[in-house]
């Protein structure tokens, strides 16, 4: 990278800080949520509107640099959405129902692990020792975490559970094919605008899938979940995600990773003032 364009420590630093503190707190947003909204539908809303907000500032501001898209990359970043919008943020929001917002962050905090995992048995990365003790450990102590959470019984419940520890994987997937395999298209933001909206798409199937427009009544819906959507909308996405894929071309994935063990203190300390849990 020429070093008259690289950023400032500092300006690194200030992105890493928004991811720990937005997502870590996106958490909360999401319980408040799906208090009164469908959560795959909600989710589904996320991130169309950011989506298409993206896409609209994309065209505004660097229409020059658009150029006619390929069906290879339409369907990386249709992949690519799935598994991150999809899959990684959709079965958070639904296990969100039934497992507390602080235990859910811990869970997903266990997404670098299974990054690592899929390096090894999918693109062949080694692991070193001390990579393979740090799953171990991550995997334990999450374990013990969560365990008492569930009350007298000493578990959650399954299916909620069963969500939260898919999300990290289908985020590590896509992250990981984002990464080594997709071609996606050009410039990043129209990249990242295209994935949040086939995202978007993918958990309204989802939705349907699940019955969720059958039930659907916005006449239910509370002031709270409606501040909540709107927070999860235009910060925890349309701000946090253009951070991150700034970040992702700046920064080390080392570093940038690092947001996965902030973001549950954030979200246990949000989950404990802000509901009880």
């Amino acid at each position: 990278m020429d070093q008259s364009t690289k950023p400032s420590s500092l300006a690194v630093w200030a992105g890493l800080g928004t991811i720990y503190l937005v997502w870590g707190s996106t958490y909360l947003g999401i319980a408040v949520a799906v208090e009164s909204m469908p959560p795959f539908l909600m989710a589904s809303a996320r991130f169309l509107v950011a989506g298409l907000l993206l896409a609209v500032w994309v065209v505004l501001r660097h229409r020059s640099a658009i150029r006619r898209l390929t069906r290879t990359e339409l369907r990386d970043a249709l992949i690519v959405g799935a598994l991150l919008a999809g899959v990684g943020n959709g079965f958070v929001s639904w296990g969100e129902l039934s497992v507390p917002s602080g235990i859910t962050a811990l869970m997903v905090a266990l997404m670098p692990a299974w990054l690592a995992v899929i390096g090894r048995v999918w693109l062949g990365d080694r692991l070193p020792i001390a990579v393979v003790a740090g799953i171990g450990i991550g995997l334990a102590g999450v374990a013990f975490l969560s365990w008492p959470a569930g009350g007298p019984s000493g578990s959650l419940a399954p299916a909620g559970r069963a969500a939260v520890q898919a999300a990290p994987v289908g985020w590590s997937l896509g992250s990981a094919y984002a990464a080594r395999r997709a071609r996606l298209p050009s410039p990043p933001m129209l990249s990242t605008a295209l994935q949040m909206l086939l995202g978007g798409l993918v958990l309204a199937v989802f939705g349907a899938v699940s019955g969720e427009f059958a039930t659907l009544e916005p006449a239910a819906f509370t002031g709270a979940s409606w501040l909540a959507l709107a927070y999860l909308t235009l910060i925890g996405s349309l701000l946090a995600w253009t951070v991150y894929a700034w970040l992702l071309r700046v920064a080390p994935l080392s570093k940038i990773s690092t947001y996965a063990y902030v973001n549950p203190v954030v979200a246990v300390v949000l989950g404990t003032v802000v509901l009880n849990e």
